[in-house]
């Protein structure tokens, strides 16, 4: 790469969500994982504790002047925080209170996660049932509450953390859905029209533009058909992806985003104890992230500094000793990248 990394020093990470609804328990898995330079904590992300914890409900809890509460087919806008946004928020604090506690004299990368604009829009509904996504107004005013809720959210971090450079990740797994018109509308008959890859790009920047003029940022999607190269004309600096889902159609972008500088975040451990088998041998894991870089002709010098390792999606999913197992492998797996490039 033409310059040193955002993410030098970060071989490996975990996507967000941990097993279990325990704060602090999450906080030490997450810091302890990833000490004495082995990788980049993050703040985690609690589903089990019910609505509020969820991702979607969390990122409700950050935004501006926009609020939701539960409904029995998801979460819906509404005129005024009610108990489920007050719960959220309240969640982010006491997960933001364990990750100080543990963090405590930290510096290097620490992570914080939330839910994309796109995918939000997707998920959100109007207050007649219709997803937000419907509504091209309402998708500029949500993308717009959003950047405002992360650049508070980011300060505070900050503020907790200071020794800490503080990471951006938006989460979007419905983006390439969003960008097909593959979202289905609630009565499930029909699907919402594409939306426009301009309008996608932009609203997508100006979220990411929350993390500042120096801020570090990547996107996240565990879904296939990743579109990188819009994410990187978007203004992430790195792109988290299930490695499994990769097929050739894209890898000529995966190789462009390579050589102009973008962080490959590869989910290589899988993300629950059922697909499990093997996490004995860390450099099997990363066996075909090899083979791609021979195969796409990129110098194998680079990998150590061009990827970061992870589990192939977020670990709510998990028993709470897998999840520390899958952490800890993704980081013997990135050392093994590094000791062994080809």
């Amino acid at each position: 790469m033409s310059e040193k990394s955002k993410f030098s020093g970060c071989p490996a990470t975990g996507v967000g969500s941990m097993p279990g609804g325990d704060a602090r328990e999450a906080a030490k898995t997450v810091t302890g994982s990833f000490a004495d330079g082995q990788g980049m904590p993050h703040l985690a992300e609690l589903p089990a504790r019910g609505p509020g914890a969820d991702m979607i409900g969390r990122s409700i809890g950050l935004l501006v002047e926009m609020y939701g509460h539960v409904e029995p087919s998801g979460w819906r806008i509404s005129d005024r925080p009610g108990r489920d946004t007050r719960r959220a928020r309240s969640w982010l604090g006491e997960d933001l209170d364990a990750l100080e506690e543990f963090t405590q004299g930290y510096e290097g990368l620490l992570k914080v996660q939330a839910v994309g604009p796109w995918t939000l829009a997707a998920a959100l509904e109007l207050r007649g049932g219709e997803a937000m996504l419907a509504d091209a107004g309402a998708c500029r005013d949500l993308a717009g509450s959003l950047a405002e809720g992360l650049r508070a959210h980011l300060a505070e971090v900050r503020r907790r953390m200071p020794g800490a450079n503080v990471v951006l990740q938006l989460d979007e797994p419905s983006l390439t859905a969003v960008l097909l018109g593959r979202i289905r509308s609630a009565s499930g008959y029909r699907t919402y029209r594409a939306v426009d890859r301009q309008v996608v790009e932009s609203a997508l920047r100006d979220v990411l533009a929350a993390a500042g003029e120096d801020g570090t940022t990547l996107v996240h999607s565990c879904a296939p058909e990743v579109p990188v190269a819009l994410l990187r004309r978007a203004g992430a600096d790195g792109v988290s992806l299930d490695f499994s889902l990769l097929t050739e159609r894209e890898e000529e972008a995966i190789g462009e985003a390579v050589e102009g500088g973008t962080q490959l975040f590869l989910g290589v451990v899988p993300s629950t104890d059922a697909a499990s088998e093997g996490l004995s041998d860390p450099g099997g894991s990363v066996m075909g992230v090899r083979t791609l870089w021979r195969r796409l002709g990129l110098n194998p010098g680079t990998l150590a500094e061009s990827v970061t390792i992870t589990p192939s999606c977020g670990l709510a999913g998990a028993s709470p000793a897998y999840a520390r197992t899958a952490l800890a492998h993704s980081a013997r797996a990135a050392r093994s990248l590094a000791d062994n490039p080809e």
